[in-house]
C-alpha cells in the first residue's frame, strides 16, 4: 500500500498526519508513505525524524483577500503543481491523505485531474472550514471533520466524524522525567507557555514582561519558536525558554499545571486528549479566533485577546488560575468533552475503507 501524506508550512496540518502514518504502520506492515511538504516549513525535520521519505514542492500561500503578493504565489502554485504530476508519475500512490494545507492544493488538483483513481482523503480539523480544503473538496472521496458542525461544511455524502487524530506519544509524558531535566521544584506549579510551530514574537514579548509578577509563584516553561526567544534582565529565577521541544514536548505536557497557548487546533487537540486546563491567546484575524471562541463557548478554556492584552493582565489571569483548583478542574473536564477520543483509530477505519476497494483495481 502507498500514501502520499501533505501538509506544511506550520506544523498543524503535520502532526495529525503523523499520528495517522504511525496507527497505519502499526496495523500495515507493507504500507509505504511519501511526505509532501514545502521547501522552507518546520516539517521537514519532523517528518523525517518519524521515519518517513520526504519531498518538497513550491507553494504559494492562499488569501481570501487581494494582494499583489496573490500573483507571486500563483505562480508557485503552477511549479507545485508541475512537480506534483511528476510526484505522482514515480510514487504510484493509492491514497493522497492532506489536512487543510496550503501544500496541499496542487498536489490534490494534479492527482484529480490525472490520477482520477487515486483515492483522495481531506481532514477539516479547524471549526471554520479552510480554504484549501474547500479548494480541494471537488476532487475528495472522502472527508473526515474533527468537530460535529463542521459536517454542515461538506457534502453529506462524503463527510464523517473523526475527531482529530494526534500523536500517540503524546499521551505518555513522563513527569519524572520532566522535573529531573529541567530542574523543577515541587513546591511551585508549573506554566507551559507554547507560542506554536512558528513561535509567537508578541506574545514573547508581553511573557517576558509578565515574568516579574510571574517567576515567584510559579515555574514557566517557555517554548518561544525558532528565532523568536527574547532577553531576560531579570528575574530569570523559574524561568526556562527553549525554541523547540520535539521529542520532550510530552514531558512538558505531563508537567504543567496551565497551560498558555495559540488556537491551533492540533494543539488544542492533544491538550484536549490531555485534559490539560488552558489558556488560549489566539492569532488575531485568522481561523485562530473561531476556534478560540467554540472552546471558550464550551467552557473549556480561557480567551484572551492579544491586541488589548496587557502583561498585567497576562500575570493576573495566570496568578488566578493557578490559585483556583475548582476553576481549573471544570476547564480540564470540559476541554476532555469535546472530541471523540479515538479519533485516529476512527481515521485509519475510513482508510481501510477506501483502501479495500481501491488495492482490487489497476491504478496506472
Amino acid at each position: 500500500m502507498r500514501i502520499i501524506l501533505t501538509g506544511g508550512g506550520t506544523l498543524g496540518s503535520v502532526t495529525p498526519l503523523l499520528a495517522i502514518a504511525q496507527k497505519l504502520e502499526n496495523r500495515q506492515t507493507t504500507v509505504e508513505f511519501l511526505f509532501v511538504g514545502s521547501k522552507k516549513g518546520l516539517e521537514r525535520e519532523l517528518v523525517l525524524k518519524s521515519g518517513l521519505k520526504f519531498k518538497s514542492i513550491p507553494t504559494g500561500k492562499l488569501r481570501r483577500y487581494f494582494s499583489w503578493q496573490n500573483l507571486v504565489d500563483l505562480g508557485k502554485l503552477a511549479l507545485g503543481f508541475i512537480k506534483s504530476i511528476a510526484i505522482l508519475w514515480t510514487f504510484k500512490p493509492q491514497l493522497i491523505i492532506a489536512a487543510g494545507s496550503y501544500v496541499q492544493v496542487p498536489l490534490i488538483w494534479a492527482a484529480g485531474i490525472f490520477y482520477p483513481r487515486v483515492k483522495i482523503m481531506i481532514h477539516q480539523q479547524d471549526v471554520k472550514k479552510g480554504l484549501a480544503n474547500a479548494l480541494c473538496a471537488r476532487f475528495a472521496d472522502k472527508i473526515t471533520v474533527s468537530l460535529s458542525k463542521s459536517q454542515a461544511d461538506f457534502p453529506g455524502d462524503k463527510v464523517t466524524l473523526t475527531g482529530n487524530p494526534i500523536r500517540e506519544e503524546i499521551l505518555h509524558g513522563d513527569i519524572k522525567w520532566a522535573f529531573l531535566n529541567w530542574s523543577l521544584v515541587t513546591n511551585l506549579p508549573v506554566v507551559l507557555i507554547l507560542g506554536g510551530g512558528t513561535g509567537a514574537l508578541t506574545l514573547n514579548e508581553k511573557v517576558v514582561s509578565a515574568l516579574p509578577q510571574l517567576c515567584n509563584v510559579c515555574q514557566i516553561i517557555h517554548i518561544t519558536g525558532a528565532g523568536k526567544q527574547l532577553a531576560v534582565k531579570a528575574p530569570t529565577a523559574n524561568y526556562l525558554a527553549t525554541e523547540f521541544l520535539t521529542d520532550d514536548l510530552k514531558h512538558a505536557y505531563s508537567a504543567a499545571d496551565l497551560i498558555i497557548t495559540r488556537a491551533g487546533f492540533a494543539t488544542l487537540s492533544e491538550l484536549a486528549a490531555l485534559s490539560k486546563p488552558i489558556v488560549i491567546i489566539p492569532l488575531p484575524g485568522t481561523h485562530q479566533e473561531d476556534n478560540a471562541r467554540f472552546f471558550a463557548g464550551a467552557e473549556a478554556a480561557v480567551v484572551l485577546n492579544q491586541a488589548s492584552l496587557t502583561a498585567d493582565q497576562l500575570a493576573s489571569t495566570i496568578r488566578e488560575l493557578l490559585t483556583d483548583n475548582d476553576r481549573r478542574f471544570h476547564l480540564a473536564v470540559n476541554i476532555n468533552k469535546l472530541m471523540p477520543k479515538d479519533a485516529t483509530a476512527r481515521f485509519v477505519k475510513e482508510i481501510i475503507k477506501l483502501i479495500d476497494r481501491t488495492i482490487q483495481l489497476k491504478q496506472w
